[in-house]
């Protein structure tokens, strides 16, 4: 499928901590980007010695032409799924880029311009606390404009194991939804040339 928008080098940093699923989140927005938007994708990653608790970064780099430099250098969009996160990669965003942080887990933002949704607690009701990761991946749907919901939900029944895949849309739809409802405008904020 082809490319909907043309993007230079868009650069978003998927962050939190180890053990909530921050590189499943970067492989399934990856993979979907990739081969089924039509976009060139690089993705590396980073986490801490622990493997959970520890910091942990997913950076996907996403370019309509050929990427000639695979590491992120200056954030269109941050995601901060803890305090740890947001404190230690928010001055590697750019002036005019998006934060996005989980409510439940970042109580002080280093701005008074974000977007929150609790993905945490949305997870909880959506019935397992692990789905935090797809609840963010649905509301980063929305505020991404290139990214089309149906190419994603195509993209978690490839990756996640059969059993699993039904809670993981229903965390999907939860977070895609909620973020449509609270920031209708979001994805139009972006400027693209």
């Amino acid at each position: 499928m082809s490319n909907d928008l043309h993007l230079d080098r868009f650069e978003v940093r998927l962050s939190g901590l180890g053990g909530q699923g921050i590189l499943t989140l970067g492989r399934i927005m990856g993979q979907a980007l990739a081969l089924d938007h039509g976009y060139e994708v690089t993705q590396t990653q980073s986490y801490g010695p622990e493997a959970r608790g520890g910091a942990s970064r997913c950076d996907l780099v996403i370019s309509t032409g050929k990427i000639s430099y695979p590491k992120t250098i200056c954030l269109d969009l941050l995601v901060s799924l803890s305090q740890e996160a947001c404190n230690k990669y928010f001055g590697d965003l750019k002036t005019e880029g998006f934060l996005l942080v989980d409510t439940s887990l970042v109580g002080q933002t280093p701005t008074n311009i974000f977007w929150g949704l609790p993905f945490t607690t949305m997870a909880q009701k959506v019935g397992l606390v692990q789905t935090t990761n797809i609840v963010a991946l649905g509301a980063l749907t929305h505020f991404i404009p290139f990214m089309r919901a149906t190419s994603v939900r195509k993209s978690l029944k490839e990756i996640l194991p059969q059993k699993i895949v039904d809670i993981n849309i229903k965390a999907f739809n939860s977070g895609f939804n909620r973020a449509k409802k609270e920031y209708p405008e979001a994805p139009e904020k972006w400027k693209f040339s």
